[in-house]
């Protein structure tokens, strides 16, 4: 049991704001355990391919392996108000500056009290380099794997959040906390979590962030231990069918790096595929490597310019994929 004290103060801090942190961690931990979603299903092969890089890799190397278990506090800032990627930025950013203090605590104290931390996690410890690694993975795995769904993702947490503002102005913040998940219960001044450990926290003039969550549904996840760093993610109260899964390209190496491998047909530079796509150069770089990395693009420069050209690997995958 997590018993949570709450004073006035605290109570009139409360506000609902989505968490992609969470979001991408919760993916994440999914991919890293082969493991379903209870609606959305595998995590797919865009996520597969983002854990065979060496920073999305090391992040998983400390997800606990089923579905309980301890996930690094450091890895889901609370989330500021904004724009979801204003949100996500900062808390990629929270993530990257994490003292070394307090990820040493929470590897050695909470992850891996047993000493059987793997041996790539404890060498980006004591080399100073995890914060930033963590923030790279959880930054790189949202591009592979998620941010082509980004849009699906914010209309449901939005639609959430909009039903529990209206629940907030109607009630009250009370019967809002007392809605968000069976295993809560609210009385005046203290909230407790049921939970297989025993856990407390004090937010008395604390602010306290409440993120609906789609892709850790159904748990709940409560984050408390630091009244600065305070949030809980709850599940989202109405999902909508599950999505039909895509078994064409798109589904295979995302919509986007579908789209620019599909106007591949003739070699083009990352600036006419910004231009064509409607998307960030950066953005488009980021597709290129990716597929130039898969050998389903090849590159060549003609003077300053460097153009891209689809290979017959990707000829034939496009054949294959329609």
């Amino acid at each position: 049991m997590i018993t949570v004290k709450f004073n006035i103060s605290g109570l009139a801090r409360t506000r609902i704001a989505p968490s992609p942190a969470f979001e991408i961690t919760s993916w994440l931990r999914l991919a890293a355990a082969n493991r379903r979603h209870p609606i959305l299903g595998m995590a797919g092969s865009a996520a597969r391919y983002a854990l065979r890089d060496p920073d999305v890799a090391l992040v998983a190397a400390v997800m606990p392996p089923g579905a309980q278990g301890y996930v690094l506090d450091m890895l889901t800032p609370r989330p500021d108000a904004g724009p979801w990627h204003r949100v996500l930025a900062g808390q990629l950013d929270a993530v990257s500056e994490t003292p070394i203090e307090k990820i040493a605590e929470q590897l050695l104290e909470e992850r891996f009290p047993d000493g059987d931390m793997p041996d790539g996690v404890r060498r980006a410890l004591e080399d100073g380099g995890f914060a930033r690694r963590a923030a790279d993975g959880l930054r790189r795995f949202w591009l592979t794997a998620l941010a082509d769904q980004r849009k699906g993702l914010e209309e449901r947490l939005s639609a959430d959040l909009a039903a529990r503002a209206h629940l907030m102005a109607t009630y009250g913040v009370g019967h809002v906390l007392e809605s968000l998940h069976p295993d809560l219960d609210w009385a005046p001044e203290e909230m407790r979590i049921v939970k297989p450990y025993d856990g407390a926290g004090d937010l008395s003039d604390s602010e306290l962030v409440l993120s609906p969550s789609l892709l850790g549904w159904p748990n709940l996840h409560v984050q408390v231990c630091d009244p600065l760093d305070a949030f809980m993610a709850y599940p989202v109260s109405a999902t909508g069918p599950a999505p039909k899964a895509d078994t064409g390209l798109s589904g295979l190496i995302g919509t986007s790096r579908a789209a620019i491998l599909r106007d591949l047909a003739v070699s083009r530079s990352t600036t006419e595929l910004s231009r064509r796509h409607r998307l960030a150069p950066s953005t488009v770089s980021y597709h290129l490597s990716v597929l130039l990395e898969a050998d389903l693009v090849s590159r060549t420069r003609q003077g300053p310019v460097v153009r891209y050209q689809r290979t017959r690997a990707a000829n034939a995958l496009l054949r294959d994929r329609r």
